[in-house]
């Protein structure tokens, strides 16, 4: 076993961790949105079931484990599909500037997770590429999140419940 390969079980376990955090805090910020019920069971599913992941990677391999996180990420798709469409026609600002934007970059994130997670239960690592997808996948949200709260005018067009939590 090489050594970087050593290494591998560990930062799966730790992309999960960060994940399940990112889902978890999007959860939570959710609390002054007009359809807040919605999207904190929106984020905390995943957040359960990446924490899940990271706690006992095999858990992918669970018959319960793999049917919720299916038709989680089923509803996801299609819920993203039908905001996409939306933007096509009706955005005139950045996706980001809309609020309908940012949902749609959550689905997207929760069904790009969820799917690397349910696609690795044989092998709870992975590939090399597969690995190197998740720490990607699980830094960016952080990264994005720190870029907006510094950006303040990226957020100056934003609905005031967007622009007071965290």
């Amino acid at each position: 076993m090489a050594p970087a390969a050593g290494w591998a079980p560990a930062l799966w376990r730790a992309c999960n961790a960060l994940m399940a955090a990112f889902f978890a805090l999007a959860a939570l910020v959710q609390v002054n949105d007009p359809d807040a019920e919605l999207w904190v069971v929106v984020y905390m599913i995943p957040a359960v079931l990446t924490l899940l992941v990271g706690l006992n990677p095999p858990v992918t391999g669970n018959f319960i484990w793999k049917s919720i996180s299916a038709v989680h990420m089923f509803f996801c798709m299609v819920w993203a599909i039908g905001l996409a469409y939306y933007l096509t026609l009706h955005t005139q600002w950045n996706i980001l500037h809309e609020e309908e934007g940012r949902e749609l970059f959550g689905l997207v994130i929760i069904s790009a997770w969820i799917s690397l997670c349910y696609s690795s239960p044989k092998n709870p690592v992975g590939g090399r590429i597969q690995l190197a997808i998740a720490i990607v996948m699980a830094l960016f949200p952080f990264i994005a999140w720190v870029y907006i709260y510094v950006n303040k005018e990226m957020r100056s067009s934003w609905p005031t419940h967007c622009k007071t939590v965290i």
